[in-house]
């Protein structure tokens, strides 16, 4: 016969209200008795009701994580880092993958408001208006998006850009090219933006190739273009793309990083496999995932729980975070970039170098953090 409230209320000697408090609102119980509540419940095997318990608070303890292509290695470590994250904090995740498909997107935020207590949303596809607007139906926050108003963990992709073309320029490569990754992209025009600015800084030109698919076929059907653009060295979207473009180059006969040298972005665990190894952009994908889970329960907790999906009813007295926080990222420097045609030589116009950290010590640290629990 399963244990009942009742039964950890008679075993710890107190009333059923009690025990229910300690599991839906444990803030409101005294900490021993707290203590002697649970350790009750653990000793008779008790596991609370997650239905009924929804139904007093008006919470599911459980968090939608919704991505834009399960199929892509940047995405398990954020996805296992989130769950162990809301695991931690009494939470389960529901995963589901878009397949970079922005009408999906839409589709799984509406289908899981009324199941959630919120989503994270990671590189989302859907314009900038329309994840406002479904903010007002259900807890959001922002992976990999930068949105004034509400809540996002964001990688330094600049900074990661910026050290690769630093990197590249300083081993003598004057035409670099810039695989861009697909349309609308927050994390692509980042890449564009830093890596235009490093170039010129540098002396050298940078020619944007894209939009792509941020896939290994996207990098592969770009190994032509890359030949044809006379360029010495690539910084590829993601390293999905970077390990496509050598795959590409290779068939043609072009050697990496003799002739060419490709840099990535996101560090996956195939970018040390590949041959040469490939010299990357490290993305603190992990932190992503902890943090994104600790900002969405911190909104979580002054989210009304009446008219959960319905978007007039929460939109009223709404107390939501706003933070945004930008996590370190880091130049990994490996086998794939090697010195160019003008290596050991002065570049005319280019800006004196600096110590330039190429390396970070602690990727993933927030550089930085900001706005608060705010009114909105």
């Amino acid at each position: 016969m399963p244990v009942t409230i009742r039964d950890v209320a008679r075993a710890s000697g107190v009333h059923i209200s009690t025990v229910s408090r300690t599991f839906s609102a444990p803030h409101l119980v005294n900490p021993e008795t707290r203590v002697r509540v649970l350790a009750c419940a653990e000793d008779l095997g008790y596991r609370p009701n997650r239905a009924a318990r929804a139904l007093i608070t008006g919470r599911t303890h459980n968090i939608g994580l919704i991505i834009a292509d399960i199929a892509n290695p940047f995405f398990p470590p954020l996805i296992k880092a989130a769950e162990s994250q809301a695991r931690h904090r009494d939470y389960h995740v529901f995963v589901a993958d878009t397949n970079e498909d922005a009408a999906a997107e839409e589709e799984l935020v509406h289908a899981l408001a009324k199941q959630v207590d919120g989503v994270l949303l990671c590189s989302p596809r859907m314009s900038n208006s329309l994840i406002e607007q479904l903010s007002r139906e259900v807890p959001l926050v922002v992976v990999n998006r930068q949105l004034a108003g509400l809540p996002c963990v964001l990688m330094d992709v600049g900074q990661g850009a910026r050290c690769a073309i630093e990197h590249l320029a300083g081993l003598g490569h004057r035409e670099i090219a810039l695989l861009a990754g697909p349309r609308g992209s927050w994390t692509s025009r980042e890449l564009r933006r830093a890596a235009g600015v490093a170039a010129r800084a540098a002396g050298a030109d940078l020619t944007v190739l894209g939009p792509n698919p941020p896939t290994e076929a996207g990098g592969l059907a770009q190994a032509e273009q890359v030949r044809r653009a006379g360029v010495t060295a690539v910084l590829a979207y993601n390293d999905l793309m970077a390990i496509g473009l050598l795959e590409g180059l290779d068939a043609l006969g072009v050697r990496v990083p003799q002739e060419i040298s490709v840099v990535g972005v996101d560090d996956i665990s195939l970018s040390r496999l590949t041959r040469p190894k490939l010299t990357t952009v490290a993305t603190p994908t992990a932190a992503a995932g902890r943090t994104a889970v600790d900002m969405l329960l911190q909104q979580d907790t002054d989210f009304p729980r009446s008219g959960r999906g319905g978007g007039a009813a929460v939109a009223v007295g709404v107390r939501r975070t706003t933070a945004q926080v930008m996590l370190q990222t880091e130049l990994v420097i490996r086998d794939s970039t090697a010195p160019g045609p003008y290596a050991g030589r002065e570049r005319p116009g280019a800006a004196a170098a600096g110590p330039g950290p190429h390396r970070r010590a602690d990727p993933g640290d927030p550089i930085v953090a900001a706005g608060d629990v705010v009114a909105s």
